[in-house]
């Protein structure tokens, strides 16, 4: 019996062979080669991981989170308590600012507002700076002005005997009370979803319908338009500091305008 002439068993192990198979249906005995694809089993005993499913945004409660409920609600109890006269503005910043940050930590805790987050010390410096390059010049060129304004605006009692607001009551009122609600409302809430500079704008009328009341405009109408100017300026200020270096940079920074133009004054009277 003659030996085929292929000599190789088609069983040898040869990695250069993978996936090549004899085929022995034809009717002689030499085996031919034939390449077929080879298709890999699929390995079972892994453990399929499933795909994270997106996060479901929950829509937030419209009566707390709505900034344009909340404007509606702090402009028409500005205008109507502008009826109680000059002599209780302490009063209306109070209630007014208390209104604000009620709506701001609503917002906070119920829905879509801007984060206090881990703030860099440059940033934070930042709103320093830039509170001193707006309140410095004010305080320079207007000191008798707001000398003026400080002196009708942090009065209290009856208009037959009106008193001045002690000191300790009006730094808590410029450095907290202000600074709080504003900067939880316009700067975080407001201007979530709006451009900086319509946010500066509300904040800013928001401010001239508090402060005008109290400045007795007839009698001083050359102070009145310098401050309406002024709470222009800084409210513009507070909402580019907020777009560019955030939350808690905005809120040094309008805690550092009130102390150079509403606190030093009151102290220098």
């Amino acid at each position: 019996m003659s030996t085929p002439p292929y000599s190789r068993s088609p069983f040898d192990d040869d990695p250069e062979d993978e996936g090549i198979q004899p085929d022995y249906g034809r009717r002689d005995d030499t085996p031919v080669i034939r390449r077929i694809r080879h298709n890999p089993i699929p390995d079972y005993d892994e453990e399929e991981v499933e795909p994270t499913p997106r996060p479901v945004r929950v829509a937030p409660r419209p009566g707390v989170t709505d900034p344009t409920f909340g404007l509606l609600i702090s402009f028409a109890l500005n205008i109507g308590l502008a009826a109680l006269g000059p002599s209780y503005g302490d009063l209306r910043m109070v209630i007014t600012s208390a209104l604000l940050a009620i709506f701001g930590v609503g917002a906070w805790l119920l829905g879509d507002t801007a984060r206090i987050r881990k703030e860099t010390p440059e940033n934070l410096v930042w709103g320093i700076v830039f509170g001193i390059i707006v309140g410095a010049p004010l305080l320079i060129v207007g000191g008798s002005t707001l000398h003026t304004t400080v002196e009708l605006v942090f009065r209290t009692g009856s208009d037959d005997s009106l008193i001045q607001l002690p000191v300790g009551m009006v730094l808590a009122l410029v450095v907290f009370v202000l600074p709080l609600g504003e900067t939880l409302f316009f700067r975080g809430l407001v201007q979530t979803d709006r451009a900086w500079w319509l946010a500066g704008a509300l904040a800013s009328a928001w401010a001239i319908l508090l402060f005008m009341p109290m400045i007795e405009m007839q009698r001083y109408p050359l102070v009145a338009f310098m401050i309406a100017t002024a709470l222009i300026l800084v409210n513009m200020m507070y909402s580019y500091v907020c777009r560019r270096n955030g939350l808690a940079s905005a809120w040094l920074c309008q805690i550092t305008v009130n102390l150079l133009i509403l606190f030093i004054p009151y102290l220098s009277g």
